[in-house]
C-alpha cells in the first residue's frame, strides 16, 4: 500500500475551452454530413454543444477541408494558448506564482510538437530555467492520468515542491473530412479542451482537491488496433473500433478491483467516480459493469453532453465540477479512471 502520509495533493483545477460553441445541428451543416445513418451518429451522440477551432465557413455555409499544414499550425497555436491559459489560472486559483512551479507535465495527442508543449508553456509563463519538464505524446484520452503517476512519483519524493498536469486537446486539428463512417465517428464526439491540475502539499488554508494515493493500469493487447491514428493522404486520421465500449465494459472491474484490494476497499465504499468522457456507449458500458447510477457519473456525462469528448482532459473537467458542488466531505474517497489506445484502461484512487 502506498505510504498516504507523503501522498500530494490536488490544489486547484483550471479549464478552458479554445475555439467557438457549435451545437452537433451546426456541425451537420457545416461539414455538409447528408447520409441518413452519419445525421443519426451526430444526433444521437448525447451532445449538445463542443467547442472547436474551425475553418471560416465559405459562401453556401461548408468549410474546406484544411491541409496536414494548416492542421499542425492550428494545433501548435491553439495549445500553446490553451496551455499558458488554463496553466495560468490554475496557479493563481492555488495562489502561487509560475516560478513557483517546480515541474510540469504537458499532455497531447492531437498534434506533435518538438520542442515538445511544456517548452512552449514554460517560456510563455516564464518558469524557472531548472523547471523539471515532461512531455506525454500519442498515448490518447488516458494520458492524462499516465502523466499524472509521474507528477505524483515527483512529489512524493519532493514532499515541499509544486506540479502542474497541463492537458491539452485540440481535436479539431485532428479532422478529417470524407463522409465515411469512420471520420464521421471522430467528427461527432470530440471537442477542443484544455485543462491545468496544481499538485502539492497541504497549504495553511483548506485544501481544494484529493490527496492521491495509487494508481493502476490495464493493458488490453489484444486490442492494440481498437484505438489509433492512421496516416491517410498526408493527413492524421483517429479510429475508433464499434466494440470499443464492450471491451472497456468487459475488462474495467478488473483494475477497478485490482486498486480498491490494496487498499482494502471494494465499490461500495467509494464516494465520488471521475470517469472520463469517452462517449454515450462507454459510459453506459462502465455504469452496467460497475453498477454505478447516472447520479455518480453525473459529471462525466455533463462534460460530454455540453463538450464532447475532450480526450485527455475530460476527468479533470469532471473533477472541477465535483469540487465546484462541495458536496465532498473529510475521507471520502474518489477514483479517477481514464481509458484510451492501446487499448488501455488508467486508474487513481484519491482521498478528501
Amino acid at each position: 500500500m502506498t505510504n498516504v502520509l507523503s501522498a500530494p495533493r490536488v490544489l486547484s483545477i483550471a479549464t478552458t475551452n479554445p475555439g467557438q460553441a457549435y451545437t452537433n445541428d451546426q456541425l451537420i451543416d457545416l461539414f455538409d454530413v447528408t447520409d441518413s445513418k452519419l445525421v443519426r451518429l451526430f444526433r444521437n451522440s448525447r451532445i449538445s454543444k463542443r467547442y472547436l477551432d474551425l475553418p471560416q465557413a465559405r459562401p453556401n455555409g461548408r468549410i474546406e477541408a484544411e491541409s496536414s499544414a494548416e492542421l499542425a499550425a492550428k494545433h501548435k497555436r491553439g495549445a500553446v494558448a490553451a496551455g499558458v491559459e488554463a496553466t495560468r489560472r490554475a496557479l493563481e486559483t492555488a495562489g502561487l506564482r509560475p516560478d513557483d512551479l517546480d515541474y510540469i507535465a504537458c499532455v497531447t495527442s492531437t498534434g506533435f510538437l518538438c520542442p515538445g508543449l511544456s517548452a512552449y508553456v514554460a517560456k510563455e509563463l516564464g518558469l524557472r530555467p531548472d523547471v523539471h519538464r515532461l512531455d506525454v505524446v500519442g498515448m490518447g484520452c488516458s494520458a492524462g492520468l499516465n502523466g499524472m503517476q509521474p507528477l505524483v512519483n515527483y512529489c512524493r519524493l519532493n514532499p515541499s515542491r509544486h506540479a502542474a498536469l497541463v492537458c491539452v486537446e485540440i481535436c479539431s486539428a485532428s479532422y478529417v473530412f470524407d463522409g465515411t463512417i469512420r471520420t464521421a465517428v471522430v467528427n461527432s464526439l470530440f471537442g477542443d479542451g484544455a485543462v491545468a491540475a496544481i499538485f502539492g502539499p497541504r497549504g495553511e488554508s483548506a485544501p481544494v482537491g484529493p490527496e492521491v494515493l495509487d494508481f493502476r493500469s490495464h493493458v488490453i493487447t489484444d486490442h492494440i488496433d481498437a484505438m489509433r491514428f492512421d496516416h491517410v493522404d498526408g493527413k492524421y486520421s483517429f479510429y475508433l473500433d464499434r466494440d470499443i465500449p464492450y471491451v472497456i465494459g468487459a475488462n474495467v472491474r478488473y483494475p477497478i478491483e485490482g486498486l480498491l484490494s490494496r487498499h482494502n476497499l471494494r465499490i461500495r465504499d467509494i464516494a465520488h467516480w471521475i470517469i472520463h468522457s469517452g462517449g454515450r456507449k462507454v459510459i453506459d458500458s462502465i455504469k452496467f459493469n460497475l453498477g454505478l447510477s447516472s447520479h455518480a457519473l453525473r459529471h462525466t456525462e455533463s462534460v460530454l453532453a455540453e463538450m464532447g469528448n475532450v480526450s485527455s482532459g475530460s476527468f479533470l473537467f469532471s473533477h472541477r465540477r465535483l469540487l465546484e458542488e462541495q458536496v465532498t466531505a473529510p475521507g471520502d474517497y474518489t477514483v479517477m479512471m481514464t481509458m484510451g489506445p492501446g487499448a488501455s484502461i488508467e486508474c487513481c484512487l484519491a482521498r478528501f
